[in-house]
């Protein structure tokens, strides 16, 4: 029989994704575990093998469509199966079958009506106990018509809860069903002052605004629609929750790092040759493990439904990565247990990655910190937003030779100095002014010196 092949559950909270590239056409043969598609992710793109071994029957999606879990992506015929069964159609399923993971509606009609009489017998007064729910994971207890109306008011009897006798679904449940999913949503949550005042309790934190209706552009003149997919999507959400539920607020200070970029461009071949990149963001790398470890909470989460702050105990920086598709944040794991070398060559091969679209969930899992750096691209200060629910981001902006005054006020001189800007990004609720200081201190003490430095490595 042919196999529908499903997109599966990829976890992390993913419930679709865009379509890439199809590997396969109606006819070919593939081998288990050959890919067949190219999917991308809000967090990734990956190749969708085939499940068996066989023969491609149908292709039912395309480059550019998106996808959700459970659709069918293709229909396999296993080895063996012959040419006549490649061209019956696959078999169409009645709408509450689809999903149907209970044993079949046979056998749930034959308890429904089991359930029925036992309940005319109580109503009778034969002193008979109506029947117990059926176990979790028995077939659904409802009558011939109760399915048929279900199925006409495309309701799913899987997610109804039953209050008829001996756990049975009626038709008022089906019919309240219904009703239930034509409401629109529930209103966003009061805000946590107003729930305080009417005495309800412990607040949650409020669900971020729904935007207000566009005006109609077209009307002033031609428009383009362009759909917003994938990682751009993935990014419009979660910085609008980030920036919703947290309270940023950002410190800035700069590094003289004059000193460092000698200590860089001395060891820079070296590290080359072993399949690393030495830059900047290696050492910020370092210099910020050592201030999280002084200053734990920067390593922190905050959970407002619990009123706890959780430490983190182990290191992993997520770093931003600058692509075609959009910004990619994979992690660079336990770094405190790393040196600069195997830094610099783990951020090389995971920013390639990153760049060639072949960035698995994996690598953008376990972050508890995060850098950013626009050096590259020129600027010289702006405002990072944290990556929820981290408690602070750290912004590296364009390093300038400046004419900066050294020495004490006493003997002192103009000397042209290579100056890099920095930014912390706090959670204020978290974390209040003086500690992004102390943070951002540390920071710039390490990178001022290659010494200091070298004793955090």
């Amino acid at each position: 029989m042919p196999v529908e092949f499903k997109l599966p559950d990829l976890g992390e909270g993913i419930h679709e994704g865009e379509i890439i590239e199809v590997l396969v056409r109606p006819g070919d043969s593939v081998k288990d575990g050959q890919p067949v598609l190219v999917v991308e992710t809000d967090k990734a793109t990956a190749e969708v093998p085939a499940p068996v071994t066989g023969t491609v029957k149908e292709v039912r999606v395309k480059a550019g469509q998106t996808v959700k879990v459970g659709d069918v992506l293709m229909v396999f015929l296993k080895e063996g199966e012959s040419e006549e069964e490649l061209k019956k159609p696959a078999p169409e399923k009645r709408p509450e079958e689809k999903r149907e993971t209970r044993p079949p509606a046979q056998e749930a009609e034959r308890l429904a009506e089991v359930s029925e009489k036992t309940t005319a017998k109580t109503e009778a007064g034969k002193g008979e106990k109506p029947t117990s729910p059926p176990p979790e994971g028995a077939p659904v207890a409802a009558a011939p018509s109760t399915r048929r109306l279900a199925r006409e008011l495309g309701v799913d009897l899987n997610e109804i809860k039953p209050s008829g006798p001996g756990g049975r679904i009626t038709p008022e449940d089906v019919r309240a069903a219904a009703e239930a999913a034509k409401k629109p949503p529930a209103a966003p949550e009061r805000a946590p002052a107003v729930k305080e005042a009417a005495g309800e309790g412990e607040p949650k934190a409020p669900a971020p605004p729904e935007a207000a209706a566009l005006p109609q552009f077209d009307k002033a003149g031609p428009i383009e629609r362009l759909p917003l997919r994938s990682i751009r999507r993935a990014t419009a959400k979660h910085l609008a929750l980030s920036w919703s539920q947290i309270p940023h607020v950002t410190h800035m200070d700069t590094a003289d790092i004059t000193e460092l970029e000698e200590f860089r461009r001395k060891h820079k071949k070296q590290v080359e040759d072993q399949g690393g990149a030495l830059s900047l963001t290696v050492f910020a790398v370092k210099a910020v493990v050592s201030a999280l470890k002084k200053f734990p909470r920067f390593n922190a989460s905050l959970d407002m439904q619990a009123e706890e702050i959780i430490l983190k105990h182990y290191y992993s920086i997520g770093i931003a990565v600058d692509t075609d598709r959009g910004l990619i944040v994979p992690v660079i794991r336990d770094v405190d247990r790393k040196s600069i070398v195997e830094i610099a060559v783990e951020l090389k091969q995971t920013a390639e990655r990153a760049r060639d679209g072949k960035t698995t969930v994996e690598d953008l899992q376990g972050g508890t910190f995060t850098i950013t750096n626009i050096g590259s691209l020129g600027g010289t200060w702006f405002s990072p937003i944290i990556n929820y629910p981290q408690a602070a981001i750290l912004g590296m902006a364009q390093a300038r030779l400046q004419p900066v005054v050294v020495g004490d006020e006493k003997s002192n001189k103009i000397a042209t100095r290579l100056i890099l800007p920095l930014l912390i990004t706090f959670d204020h609720r978290l974390l209040d002014g003086a500690d992004a200081a102390r943070f951002l201190n540390s920071v710039i003490e390490a990178l001022q010196s290659p010494e200091e430095l070298m004793m955090i490595m």
